[in-house]
């Protein structure tokens, strides 16, 4: 029987797919449940699986964008699995190249017959070619010819690069490759988030020494309570963002044509980078949520990510996003907002900088915050009240953010 594959809906919304890459080739028998191939739509990559085992035949290319419900391969169920010492009857051939060798040390010796280092006409350009290499201002004598007896060609003197000082004779090349389909959507998004929001970014500073303090004291106990669970900065952001989207619901509304759509809820999308380009998985209601809980939680979504088993549901409907740029050393950035939300905090990389402190000079681990917002929902009063509740509470966790009992709050 022929089975014909046909590409499933990713999610809602979404009408067609691209076939990224095909993990067989045209003629493999495949087994049933077997990835065959990765297909990008505009949210996520994802695998193909096949519906039963069989040999294949592939009925779309690389590249193709097909609609969903498409027929992309045939799968003959009927054929039977090659057995498994078939390739043994190939192994003569892999001793054939030892019989040739000695052709190849003839070749390799081709080139030192070729006089052409002592022909009159090496390094001499034509007519043609010494005009262009005049107008380059580049001498003969720097130019390797081509043409017969060595003489410089034309094509020589068209593709001849002045020196300017430098080392010639390295790789000038390049490719071309298209865009993977999630790729190609995040580069819409970004470009329509800066055309059609009104965006801007209030930036601030926040002292890490406190929450540099607790890590250090609980880390431990926490990761050997919690199955090895690590206590990263990410949770401590998550709960101060989540507080000042209480203070400010402004941030956490977006806009829907001439309405506002205010949430009582805070799903934080948390950007994390993963082998197809950056991916923004969403916490689900972080407010309810503990420092555990956040941890495990970004963990779990984090290593679907990074094992490209990230779905489209898991990227959907986020109210707010955090980015952390200081995992890549990024110092300070203006990060752009993720619609349809209206805000989007920037994380930063920790530098030791000498700031005072009543009145006196010391050392602090300092971070750069910045909150880029659509200015169209949100005035200045709620961004920059809302960035400084996150600097207050990340400067006061204890208070804050752990009611005053760090242990109690990392249940310990």
């Amino acid at each position: 029987m022929i089975l014909e594959m046909k590409v499933p809906s990713p999610g809602e919304s979404i009408k067609e797919v691209e076939i990224a890459t095909w993990l067989v080739k045209d003629g493999d028998y495949v087994e049933k449940d077997q990835a065959i191939a990765e297909v990008d739509s505009d949210k996520a990559t994802l695998e193909l699986p096949a519906e039963m085992s069989g040999v294949i035949t592939l009925k779309a290319e690389e590249g193709d964008t097909v609609a969903v419900g498409a027929v992309v391969c045939l799968i003959d169920t009927d054929a039977a699995k090659p057995a498994g010492d078939a390739p043994a009857a190939e192994a003569p051939k892999a001793e054939a190249p030892k019989a040739e060798a000695p052709k190849a040390e003839v070749k390799a010796e081709a080139p030192k017959a070729a006089p052409a280092a002592t022909s009159y006409a090496a390094g001499t350009p034509s007519p043609a070619a010494r005009k262009i290499l005049d107008e380059k201002n580049i001498a003969p004598a720097t130019v390797s010819g081509t043409g017969k007896g060595g003489r410089i060609t034309k094509d020589d003197a068209v593709n001849a690069v002045p020196s300017m000082g430098t080392p010639t004779g390295g790789s000038r090349g390049s490719e071309r490759t298209k865009l993977s389909m999630l790729r190609r959507k995040v580069a819409e998004r970004l470009v329509s988030a800066k055309n059609e929001t009104a965006m801007l970014t209030t930036f601030n500073e926040v002292n890490m020494t406190p929450i540099n303090q607790i890590r250090n004291e609980y880390k431990d106990a926490f990761k050997a309570k919690h199955g090895g669970l690590g206590l990263g900065f990410m949770s401590f952001f998550t709960k101060a963002v989540t507080r000042a989207l209480e203070l400010y619901p402004d941030v956490n509304s977006m806009m829907d044509g001439d309405y506002k759509i205010a949430y009582d809820f805070a799903d934080i999308s948390i950007a994390v980078s993963g082998p197809k380009g950056l991916m923004v998985p969403v916490v689900r209601n972080a407010e309810l949520l503990t420092f555990r809980g956040i941890e495990a939680e970004i963990k779990r979504l984090a290593l679907r990510a990074r094992d490209g088993q990230i779905t489209v549901d898991d990227m959907t409907g986020g109210t707010f996003t955090i980015t952390n740029g200081g995992v890549f050393g990024s110092m300070l950035s203006t990060p752009i907002i993720n619609p349809p939300q209206s805000g989007i905090l920037g994380m930063h990389n920790i530098i030791e900088r000498p700031i005072a402190v009543n009145g006196k000079v010391e050392i602090h681990p300092m971070m750069y915050v910045a909150l880029s917002y659509d200015h169209r929902i949100i005035d200045g009063r709620e961004s920059v009240g809302f960035l400084v509740a996150v600097k207050e509470a990340l400067e006061n966790p204890l208070e804050l953010l752990m009611n005053g009992d760090a242990k109690r709050a990392l249940e310990l």
